[in-house]
């Protein structure tokens, strides 16, 4: 590889006006992740009249410091609220906000910073070298692909669950079920809208998360108020021990290659990679129990995997024009807006704006990291605040979040019903991420399995002829079939050691 393109990107991220520009980005990210309601997306989508005053490579660094700064932003609330503002969010509720709940806030949220930036940094690395090769794989990707990566991505929904797998499982029916509400993409009939036109355009995701993790729990929890655990008065170990780091570095390891790799394939991204790097280490640990009581490698793995994944997006975005998330989409509008035409020339015709954005989370990361770890005993003090003052205000923030995305009141409706949807899913001891996390890829099954079978003329066999989507449904098989081939081999042990406790045994023996 030719270093001096990569030297160049470096000169260009060290002017004074680009540094400035990516401080701001980093900061604007962690205060619209710690904000719920208020995603990445959103807020690129309302800056993009800014960005028509300045340089294209000074806009879009500012709006990639706004994607990975608010995936570790999106972290706060989700140790402290349990309140994930974002979809990658999610699965860092389970064990994150066990931690703050056991006095552990201060390790949860430095663990988060540390796997952030050591998933970054090591994704933006594999990416200058491999951006290529990485490119080309993406490029074979189609419907068969994005169809057999969702059913993988639904069957380890189940796997998340801190609870019983059947609840897990109907959960994420209820999600694929929510999944298809509104308009259908390819006939444009309405589906389960009941003549609403508020919902023609289908459920958006903001007031879902919102209502089943914030409203729900703060219901919950008003109930339970008389058993329920206090909030530390005092926060210590803000800075992880020796042993929360090697427990939890082959988690961000793990993270940092699962999140690389689900990255830079469109539809799958943080949320897909950080759900992934969850089951990945709740099924490898010798103690799966741990995990949605506070296991730190509950909190590495996730996050430093949905950091990583939000700096691979990229590779398909700059390198092939394709983007891979709804940010991506985003972005991608910004660099038209800004007359800059993403693509295979992008490298070649303008070498100072694609190693200058890639060179930029660099240091976007060196800021985000030096930023985030001492503004940690900051965060965690919300913590100490009382309940009855805390909930109130955790409603508002939620309210205001969910009105200021679309400015609309059935979205504060939606909130409220999927708030009382919550509060009994807890009740019942239904897990609620399940449901979310089967919506969020619902819409990415749905669709690439009608084209798919569009494009095979309805034969399913289609699938396993294609390399990649049939490599990816015997993984879904291995997986799904695993769980009983367990089962069945814990049962044949345990047979022999009953037959050799039985007495009528010993005496024939």
């Amino acid at each position: 590889m030719d270093l001096a393109p990569v030297l160049d990107g470096f000169a260009v991220v060290l002017e004074p006006t680009n540094l400035l520009y990516c401080l701001i980005g980093v900061v604007v990210g962690m205060l619209v992740g710690v904000l719920p309601g208020l995603g990445p997306a959103a807020t690129i989508a309302i800056l993009l009249p800014i960005t028509i005053g300045i340089e294209p490579v000074t806009a879009i660094i500012m709006l990639a410091g706004i994607f990975y700064g608010a995936q570790y932003g999106g972290t706060i609330t989700s140790v402290l609220l349990k309140l994930p503002g974002e979809a990658s969010s999610v699965v860092t509720v389970f064990d994150g906000y066990a931690m703050a709940r056991q006095g552990r806030a201060g390790t949860a949220l430095g663990i988060a910073a540390i796997g952030s930036f050591a998933g970054g940094t090591i994704s933006i690395v594999a990416l200058s070298f491999l951006a290529p090769l990485v490119a080309s794989f993406a490029l074979d990707f189609g419907p068969p692909e994005y169809t057999a990566l969702a059913l993988l991505g639904i069957l380890l929904v189940a796997t998340v669950s801190s609870g019983s797998r059947l609840k897990a499982v109907v959960a994420a029916c209820v999600g694929l079920l929510l999944a298809t509400v509104g308009r259908d993409g390819f006939t444009a009939t309405e589906r389960f809208t009941f003549g609403n036109l508020n919902l023609a355009d289908g459920l958006d995701f903001v007031p879902i998360a919102m209502g089943l993790f914030g409203l729900g729990e703060i219901l919950y929890n008003l109930e339970q108020r008389h058993n329920a655990t206090q909030a530390p008065t005092k926060v210590a170990n803000v800075w992880p021990s020796r042993q929360d780091l090697r427990q939890s570095s082959g988690a961000i390891g793990r993270g940092s290659v699962i999140g690389f790799f689900l990255g830079i394939l469109p539809g799958g991204g943080a949320t897909l990679s950080s759900l992934a790097a969850y089951a990945v280490e709740k099924r490898r640990s010798k103690t799966p129990e741990r995990f949605g009581k506070g296991a730190v490698e509950g909190v590495a793995g996730p996050e430093t995997a949905n950091n990583a994944a939000a700096t691979s997006s990229f590779i398909p975005l700059l390198t092939l024009g394709i983007p891979a998330n709804a940010t991506m989409a985003v972005i991608f509008g910004a660099l038209l807006v800004v007359g800059v035409t993403p693509g295979p020339q992008l490298v070649t015709e303008e070498p100072e704006l694609f190693w200058g954005v890639v060179n930029s989370m660099y240091i976007g990361n060196i800021l985000l990291l030096i930023m985030s770890i001492p503004l940690v005993g900051l965060f965690v003090k919300i913590l100490r605040v009382r309940p009855a003052i805390l909930a109130p205000i955790t409603v508002l923030i939620t309210l205001i979040g969910v009105y200021t995305v679309n400015n609309s009141v059935f979205d504060i409706v939606l909130v409220i019903v999927f708030g009382v949807l919550g509060y009994l899913m807890k009740k019942a001891g239904f897990d609620p991420g399940p449901l979310l996390l089967a919506f969020v890829l619902g819409a990415l099954l749905e669709d690439g399995l009608r084209r798919s079978l569009l494009i095979f003329d309805g034969d399913a066999t289609g699938f396993f002829t294609r390399p990649i989507s049939g490599t990816l449904l015997v993984v879904f098989l291995l997986v799904a079939v695993y769980p009983f081939v367990a089962t069945l081999r814990s049962r044949r042990r345990q047979e022999p050691a009953q037959d050799t406790s039985d007495p009528n045994t010993k005496e024939l023996v």
